[in-house]
């Protein structure tokens, strides 16, 4: 009987509620106050790990929470290592996902068109 979930997306779910916890316990970087990790993208040899954050704020920039992020890969890695205890701990590689901004913007437009269909 075959598996529900890959080990590529157990170890992603894994990668992403660890990342998230060391993000909001042990990071001491201002830039990093107002982001939520989103989701994991590992490769098939799991060498790389693509995680998509999104800030609370969808108004600000999100360069210097990109900049923050890669700042702290490296301690991010490291402690995601000893986390998991796993021998080879992917590259963190981070991207803004902005998918709730796009999503203010969709109700936006939804309820600039009702207006204007109930002024008619």
């Amino acid at each position: 009987m075959p598996r529900e979930f890959s080990r590529n997306q157990r170890m992603a779910t894994e990668v992403l509620r660890t990342l998230s916890e060391l993000l909001r316990f042990e990071s001491k970087d201002p830039r990093l106050a107002g982001i939520s990790l989103t989701s994991v993208d590992l490769s098939k040899d799991m060498a790389t790990a693509k995680i998509y954050f999104s800030l609370l704020d969808p108004d600000t920039d999100p360069s210097e929470a990109l900049v923050g992020l890669q700042r702290a890969a490296g301690f991010l890695r490291s402690k995601l290592g000893h986390e998991l205890k796993i021998r080879h701990v992917p590259e963190l590689r981070f991207a803004h996902d902005d998918s709730v901004a796009q999503a203010f913007e969709i109700s936006r437009l939804i309820d600039a068109a009702n207006r204007k269909q109930s002024g008619n």
